[in-house]
């Protein structure tokens, strides 16, 4: 995830723009900040989703196959 550090840079960045508004560094710095932040949420939903392992009401595997291969390639490499 991102440091405390950017998450609060973009909170500053949100809060001014809705008030004063935000000179053109400042928005391209927000722009560059959010792409970051998407990024990283992109990449931890995807380590989640990857680690799931979903199993019936009978205690059978039931975890999709494109999600078995993707594993087996990350152990393979």
């Amino acid at each position: 995830m991102l440091s405390p550090e950017k998450l609060q840079r973009i909170n500053e960045l949100s809060k001014k723009s809705k008030t004063v508004g935000l000179s053109r560094e400042e928005a391209k710095e927000q722009t560059s900040l959010r792409k970051q932040y998407l990024e990283a949420f992109r990449g931890s939903m995807r380590e989640t989703i990857e680690n799931v392992k979903v199993v019936d009401e009978e205690g059978n595997d039931v975890t999709p196959e494109k999600i078995k291969q993707i594993r087996r390639n990350k152990r393979l490499n």
